[in-house]
């Protein structure tokens, strides 16, 4: 079991990071502006010198929510779990963003994307930072610089554990560059700071990052066993998981095997779902069942570490225009005003008795109509609420606005589909596994329809994928991997700018490179189709 550590300490020392410099500008994509050594010289602060390497995935910068330690980006355009939610499921089937004047989203949901839009910036900027601030915290570390500050040999003990996570979290925002974008500027903390990186395609980041977490696999605490919302071997085995269901697209092999061996290291390690699906999603997702589920969280925290990020956006969000049920998810009553909805496609995956019961159907439909002629009709397209600002106790949040509840970035639920989709694509494991995984999710969800093998097909996968994990920032990678993103094969409403869906090219299964990104690096090139 995890150990549990309030997600206020874990994130309020986050801000003794940021604190201990003037000027944390990070210019994009660049090292420019760290923390200077001095910051190391206490040798009680390296704990908390690592958790600002994890603070950059919920925060922007160090005087609230609309402040940015990146320089010229705001801070709504930049936050990493907003913007990866926007790229990888606004961009997609389920979900609808009302308010196209707001920053890049228009683009976004339409697929009509280009190198100037901004949440693309915020993205590959925000993730180059998360690799900077490793980078610093690894040259901070190493064992001369330890021995020039006499640095006790019990500190030391618990550094190698520490260097082992900022080494995960750099190679976690190389997974996502590879996936999002197809390459990166690639620096490590042998990297001369302020240095012209050399460029990293698919392949190049593929093999890094498999080999940088097969080394540090020993120095990671063991998986479920790490203060909550720091990472250990659980989440390190979940990116090799999830390189290797995705290898074919990335590299064009068949790793399916090797995903299957790492889905069963997680399996057998000391996870397991929680209790109640929604759970996953309340305000109290650090304590109550969930905290055995989920394998690694963006942390939220109402009070002590205000920001915009995902789960703040999809509970303000999805309190409806007519409805008004933002008292009932811990908001304020009116919410954002009907700011997100979703797909007719989406809605259809929950249609029939056999998902009347199923708990991860939270959609409302009311009297509002399905389609969604209009986006900026807020009144149209059904609703959900799969997030809560509430705890499972029934206790509100703390804050009306900015919410407790963490997003799971990673979770159990999916390692079983992940199994069961390797399974099908000739992984290996054994299909009986496959159809108890599957059906395991359906009794956790109060769904008495279970599957049979003859039941179990990649489309019913991809399906249940949306079912069980939609709003979790996966379906776009989804749909690539199985073939239904680009093209035509599979249409969804306002894809490609159409109200009924119309193919995209095949180039756009990548995004392109910001052209502010471009420019910063002379070794950086476009991506091909734009």
């Amino acid at each position: 079991m995890k150990q549990i550590k309030s997600v206020s300490v874990v994130l309020l020392s986050v801000l003794f990071m940021f604190s201990c410099t003037d000027d944390l500008d990070i210019v994009p994509l660049d090292d420019d502006t760290l923390l200077g050594s001095e910051a190391f010289n206490d040798e009680a602060a390296y704990e908390q010198l690592l958790a600002g390497v994890y603070a950059n995935l919920a925060l922007t910068g160090t005087e609230g929510p609309l402040d940015s330690n990146l320089q010229g980006i705001d801070a709504g355009t930049s936050q990493f779990g907003r913007v990866l939610l926007y790229l990888q499921t606004l961009s997609a089937d389920q979900m609808i963003w009302s308010y196209e004047g707001d920053a890049g989203t228009r683009e976004i949901q339409r697929n009509i994307w280009t190198s100037a839009n901004p949440l693309l910036l915020g993205m590959f900027s925000r993730t180059h930072a998360t690799i900077a601030f490793a980078n610093n915290f690894l040259r901070e570390t190493t064992p001369e610089l330890l021995d020039s500050r006499n640095v006790s040999q019990a500190t030391r003990d618990e550094i190698v554990a520490y260097r082992a996570e900022a080494r995960l979290l750099r190679a976690l925002s190389y997974y996502y560059m590879m996936d999002l974008f197809g390459k990166a500027n690639f620096a490590t903390e042998e990297t001369p700071i302020n240095a012209v990186t050399p460029v990293f395609d698919r392949a190049e980041l593929f093999s890094y990052i498999e080999s940088e977490l097969l080394d540090i696999e020993n120095d990671l605490v063991d998986a479920n066993q790490n203060v909550y919302g720091r990472a250990d071997k659980g989440v390190a085995y979940m990116i090799l998981a999830k390189i290797y269901l995705n290898a074919e697209v990335y590299i064009g092999e068949n790793r399916y095997s090797d995903c299957i061996n790492y889905c069963n290291r997680i399996i057998t390690s000391d996870y397991m779902l929680a209790s109640s699906y929604a759970h996953n999603f309340m305000a109290d997702n650090n304590t109550n069942s969930a905290i055995n589920e989920i394998i690694f969280p963006i942390v939220s925290d109402g009070r002590d570490t205000q920001n915009f990020g995902p789960t703040t956006v999809m509970i303000n969000g999805s309190v409806g225009s007519i409805e008004e049920n933002g008292v009932e998810v811990g908001v304020n009553e009116g919410g954002w005003g009907g700011a997100l909805r979703v797909r007719r496609q989406f809605v259809e995956l929950f249609e029939g008795s056999m998902f009347s019961s199923d708990e991860r159907n939270t959609i409302i439909s009311g009297d509002r109509p399905i389609d969604i002629i209009d986006i900026a009709n807020r009144d149209t397209g059904y609703i959900i609420q799969k997030y809560s600002n509430v705890a499972s106790t029934g206790t509100p949040g703390t804050d009306r606005t900015y919410v407790d509840t963490d997003f799971p970035l990673f979770r159990l639920a999916d390692v079983y589909l992940m199994y069961a989709e390797a399974h099908l694509r000739g992984g290996g494991g054994t299909i009986s596994e496959a159809v108890s995984y599957v059906n395991a999710l359906r009794t956790r969800a109060n769904n008495p329809n279970s599957i049979t093998a003859g039941q179990l097909t990649l489309d019913f996968i991809l399906d249940e994928r949306s079912r069980e994990l939609h709003w979790e920032a996966h379906r776009r990678q989804d749909l690539i991997r199985f073939n239904r993103y680009t093209g035509g094969t599979y249409n969804w409403i306002w894809k490609g700018n159409s109200d009924n869906g119309i193919a995209i090219p095949s180039t756009f299964s990548i995004y392109p490179i910001p052209a502010l990104s471009l420019s910063s690096n002379p070794n950086l090139t476009q991506n091909p189709g734009y």
